[in-house]
This record gives structure tokens, C-alpha cells and sequence, in this order.
């Protein structure tokens, strides 16, 4: 019996919903999606980051900016600028070190020198602007999530992890080819 080609919609339909079709590998269309979907999340997510502190009184800062401000507010110790990186999983040390010189002029952050070592906190100010930011997203976002998805979000987020390793690890790979 012959076996009808597919049509273009059949086709579209056994690549998942891709952004690169020509990437989708026939043994895991799952990771094309995946990449996919990490992508409009990505975005979807840096966009609601930018606009959570525009609405908590802090305009004009970049996802990274925010990231950033986050992170040295995070447990409310003194942050070097490799840990920052390193934690955000940021390889170029400039653009973090752009957003911290920009928050610091904002007065969001100030400086502390220990010896050779530069460690930033938050000021008042950005103490604050993160309170307001959380409670913008509590009222956005948090409020409107269905508690019983909660769990599932945790497993995400374990998967997430796993697949940044991934990722890192074939980076490594890439680089030596």
C-alpha cells in the first residue's frame, strides 16, 4: 500500500509548533517545541519583568537591570560582580556590570569596598522598589495562578535547571568543535 506524502498541514502538525522547522530532529521533535517554547516564554517573561517595575514606580531599566536588582537584594547579602554572573548564569561580565553601574547612578545600589573587592548592596530606595515589585506581582500575576498548578511549576522548574545544564554542557561542545 502506497503511503500518501504529507501535506503541509500534516507536516506542520508532526514537527510540534516550532519556530525552525528545519531544525526539528526526527528523534525529538519534543526539543524543538521545547526551544520554542523557552523562547516566547523568555521573551513573554522579560517583557512582564521590564513593565512589573515600570508599574512599581521604576521605568526605564532593562530585564537585566531587574534581574540584577533582584539578585543583590536576594537574602539581603553583599554581592560581588562574578557571583552575580555566576548566579544568573551571565558569561559576559560587561552587561552586568553596565546594569550595576546603571542602578548604582538610579540609587538603587551602592558600593562597598573590601579591600581589592567591590561588593554591592541595595539602598533604601531599591529596597523599596523591590517591595513595590513584588506586591505588583502579586496582584498581576500571583493572584491569577490556580494553586493547584503549583506543584507542576516546581517540576518545571527542576526541568529547567536539568536542560540549562544541558545546554551549558553543549555549549562547551560546540566551542571545541
Amino acid at each position: 500500500m502506497a503511503v500518501k506524502p504529507a501535506s503541509r498541514a500534516d507536516k506542520s502538525h508532526a514537527e510540534g509548533i516550532v519556530s525552525s522547522s528545519h531544525l526539528v530532529s526526527p528523534r525529538s521533535v519534543e526539543a524543538s517545541e521545547f526551544e520554542f517554547g523557552m523562547i516566547v516564554a523568555w521573551n513573554a517573561f522579560s517583557r512582564w519583568m521590564v513593565r512589573c517595575m515600570a508599574a512599581a514606580g521604576v521605568p526605564d531599566l532593562t530585564v537585566t537591570d531587574v534581574l540584577v536588582l533582584h539578585h543583590v537584594n536576594h537574602r539581603a547579602r553583599h554581592k560581588k560582580l562574578a557571583d552575580i554572573c555566576f548566579v544568573l548564569n551571565y558569561e559576559d561580565t560587561h552587561v552586568v556590570a553596565y546594569a550595576l553601574k546603571k542602578l548604582v547612578a538610579a540609587g538603587l545600589l551602592c558600593t562597598d569596598k573590601q579591600g581589592k573587592d567591590v561588593f554591592y548592596l541595595p539602598t533604601d530606595a531599591g529596597e523599596a522598589a523591590v517591595r513595590r515589585y513584588r506586591e505588583v506581582r502579586e496582584a498581576c500575576l500571583v493572584d491569577n495562578l490556580d494553586p493547584q498548578v503549583n506543584p507542576e511549576l516546581g517540576e518545571l522548574a527542576r526541568l529547567l535547571r536539568t536542560m540549562s545544564g544541558l545546554y551549558d554542557q553543549a555549549a562547551r561542545a560546540a566551542t571545541s568543535l
